[in-house]
């Protein structure tokens, strides 16, 4: 805009050399006051046009300027907002892992809290030829005098034996549990208690898989006593009972010794 000012008042400039030339020549024709107001007039105009034009380019300038501070404004609110966008996406990000995390702890302790549960909750198990339930707990103390007694600690397995079927009397282990109660009383030679826990096996479980080797070893308590009468008796009723058994071919030949 500057350049098209100077570039006017150049124009203007020399229409007033041309109008003067031109007043010069035709000097004859017109008066001196005609061609002095021709001459204001015109410089009139041209103050006019020049003033005019600097006024508008005083404006271009102030808009231009204006225009820049807009600008400057609007990246400085667009460098504002990418700073934003970035933090917000950090705080989704760190939003995201707590999520993750949170989730991971729920699964574990979901995980856990099933895991405390099921030592609670009865197990099925088979043993000695039964099927029954019992609770976790109930079923490690089973095994751990279980365990004593096949270590040889006889005395110490019936501490134990003694314990658990104190402990759960109406326990589906409880018919073995006297069974090996009964063993270990026999192994230490503590005959007249074996045969009361044989006979309490007997009594309470006939049909039991241990029953047969019950009644065989109470047999071999009463020959221990020497009481070989109630041996002889004790063997007959076992091959009468239990004749498809191992229990009872041996209780055969033990018979056929004691003749």
């Amino acid at each position: 805009m500057e350049f098209n000012a100077v570039k006017l008042s150049r124009l203007v400039a020399i229409s007033l050399l041309l109008s003067l030339g031109a007043a010069s020549a035709g000097a004859g024709l017109f008066e001196d006051d005609e061609a002095r107001n021709a001459i204001l007039d015109l410089r009139k105009r041209v103050d006019t046009v020049r003033v005019d034009s600097e006024q508008n380019a005083s404006r271009t300038i102030e808009d231009t300027a204006l225009l820049r501070r807009s600008l400057l404004e609007l990246q400085n609110q667009i460098e504002v907002l990418r700073s934003d966008i970035s933090k917000i996406r950090g705080v989704n990000e760190q939003l995201s892992r707590d999520v993750a995390e949170i989730q991971r702890q729920q699964k574990d302790t979901a995980q856990g809290l099933d895991d405390r549960i099921r030592q609670f909750e009865p197990i099925k198990i088979t043993v000695d030829g039964r099927e029954f339930l019992v609770q976790p707990k109930e079923k490690r103390d089973y095994e751990d005098a279980l365990g004593i007694f096949r270590k040889g600690d006889f005395s110490a397995s019936q501490t134990v034996f003694l314990d658990f079927i104190k402990r759960y009397p109406q326990s589906g282990y409880v018919l073995s549990a006297l069974f090996w109660l009964a063993n270990a009383q026999y192994a230490t030679r503590d005959y007249k208690e074996a045969m009361i826990n044989f006979r309490a096996l007997v009594a309470r479980g006939p049909d039991h898989m241990r029953a047969p080797e019950a009644v065989l070893s109470i047999a071999n308590c009463q020959v221990e006593l020497k009481d070989t009468r109630s041996a002889r008796k004790t063997l007959e009723e076992l091959v009468k009972a239990y004749p498809q058994t191992e229990a009872a071919v041996a209780a055969k030949e033990r018979l056929a010794r004691l003749k």
